[in-house]
């Protein structure tokens, strides 16, 4: 069975830059996509990047330009770093492969 665990959340001011990460067990995280999703107070959810199991990379709108989504083989894990994080707000961001989620990781920007 997948499982998905995020980490790296938390407070940050305008402005700083925060790195998420995504350990994945089950089964090797190059076999397939990994995307990352982010979900504000009664919105749903965005999608933020995604990593194919090639290597390749694709951003969302909202933060494409100041991020970047790695994958570290050897511990299954992937990483999310967004840079200049914007306008004050509390979102959760989320960790998904095929159709497992993880439990999800609280950002909050704000000065």
């Amino acid at each position: 069975q997948v499982q998905l665990v995020e980490s790296g959340g938390g407070l940050v001011q305008p402005g700083g830059s925060l790195r998420l990460s995504c350990a994945t067990s089950g089964r090797a995280v190059s076999s397939e996509n990994v995307q990352w999703y982010r979900q504000a107070p009664g919105k749903g959810r965005e999608l933020v990047a995604v990593i194919g199991h090639l290597g390749t990379t694709l951003y969302g709108d909202s933060v494409k330009g100041r991020s970047t989504i790695s994958r570290d083989n050897a511990t299954n894990t992937v990483h999310l770093q967004i840079n200049n994080l914007k306008t004050e707000t509390t979102d959760i961001s989320y960790c998904n492969r095929d159709m497992y989620w993880g439990q999800g990781a609280q950002l909050t920007v704000s000065s």
